[in-house]
């Protein structure tokens, strides 16, 4: 079985019961690979170049996060770290169409989403790390927590959309009164029965959620082909979902879409469900050697479709940012990679003791009996001074 390396391939495929399966790869795209606009009868970005700037910005900083945190990882700083090289676009396009009200419901790969949420790049680092759990502000930031098992924010994300409507932040007259869930995950999670459950009801009670499916074509070692026989949106079709499939590469294609995925479900017409079509460029995660299972030049054709390269041509082009421009961005990229850099080495250990008190608002006296008897064994312990440590 072979990987089609062309985003704009279509096959027909004949079962062995005669039955005839159409898989085309066609998507809704308004930036092409080479930094030209084009038209398309159903979308159109209606946002000027600033924005346009503003989400280059986004893309370089969330790809600089994500190429120091790698590096930090094989330096053995991190015990994992996943990813999200060439979903950029995917992710930002996405980000930039969040509202108000709005909550994310990320997966584990959703960096640059994060950013754009005003989470701390430094508390993304303490998950894997290992110096402390999940440790930002998800209800500041209305960016909840990751989850790192597949699949089963979904169920999360609708099951927090029902509790959006029954608190009556749907379907308001006033638009800054109406709010929606967005929720990320891969290809792969598509296969899991919580994501369809998921679907199930969000179709049965219209809730007010954005499936966001970032299809970068391999469920870590298994393509997209042996996942689904039919394109990937297809499948919320079947669940009553109104679906679509967008150029994940393209942040201008994937916010105008994902503004109007999230516009109607603040009314309250309902989910929808969207495939974003890119391509991980790099390890599911950096425990994942994808030199074993993908050839080289199915990863040159996408690296030539460069979510980030496509938008700096444009802007260039057009005049919107110059050198200049380009220079400060990536002195601040450069700065937020040494902030990323020195801020890992200096996270604090954690202190198991700490643990206990946030457990419980009251601590049972069967766990508090568990912690004194730690802390004693740990008190039994001495360093090298004689004194008793951790």
């Amino acid at each position: 079985m072979t990987t089609s390396t062309d985003p704009n391939a279509s096959e027909t495929v004949v079962t062995p019961g005669g039955t005839r399966i159409e898989r085309s790869e066609e998507f809704i795209q308004l930036l092409t690979p080479t930094g030209e606009r084009v038209e398309d009868e159903t979308f159109s970005f209606t946002h000027d170049d600033a924005t346009i700037a503003a989400n280059l910005r986004h893309m370089v900083l969330g790809r600089r996060l994500d190429t120091e945190a790698t590096a930090l990882q094989r330096k053995g700083q991190l015990g994992l770290w996943a990813p999200s090289l060439g979903q950029e676009a995917a992710q930002v396009g996405s980000g930039a169409a969040i509202a108000g009200l709005d909550e994310v419901i990320p997966s584990y790969r959703e960096h640059a989403v994060a950013l754009m949420r005003g989470v701390d790049p430094l508390d993304l680092l303490k998950t894997f790390r290992g110096t402390a759990m999940v440790d930002w502000d998800s209800v500041a930031t209305r960016f909840h927590l990751y989850s790192f098992v597949i699949g089963t924010q979904a169920l999360h994300a609708v099951g927090y959309a029902m509790g959006m409507q029954r608190d009556g932040v749907v379907g308001n007259p006033d638009p800054a009164d109406n709010g929606a869930v967005l929720v990320y995950f891969g290809d792969g999670a598509t296969s899991q029965g919580d994501v369809s459950e998921a679907l199930v009801f969000a179709a049965s009670y219209q809730t007010p959620t954005v499936f966001f499916v970032q299809n970068n074509q391999w469920a870590i070692s298994e393509p997209i082909e042996i996942q689904s026989r039919i394109p990937l949106y297809r499948r919320a079709t079947g669940f009553g979902i109104p679906s679509v499939r967008v150029d994940g590469n393209d942040v201008l294609a994937v916010q105008s879409v994902t503004e109007w995925a999230l516009d109607r479900a603040r009314r309250g017409d309902g989910p929808t469900f969207i495939e974003a079509f890119t391509y991980r460029m790099g390890a599911h995660t950096t425990s994942d050697d994808p030199t074993k299972y993908r050839r080289r030049e199915e990863e040159a054709a996408w690296r030539a479709k460069d979510p980030i390269e496509r938008v700096r041509t444009y802007l260039l082009g057009r005049g919107a940012v110059d050198q200049a421009w380009l220079d400060e961005l990536d002195a601040e990229a450069e700065a937020l990679g040494v902030r990323v850099r020195e801020g890992a080495l200096a996270l604090p250990e954690p202190r198991l003791e700490d643990y206990w008190a946030l457990t419980y608002a009251s601590l049972p006296p069967a766990l508090a009996a568990q912690r004194d008897a730690y802390l004693a064994y740990e008190a039994s312990f001495e360093d090298a001074d004689g004194e008793g440590g951790r």
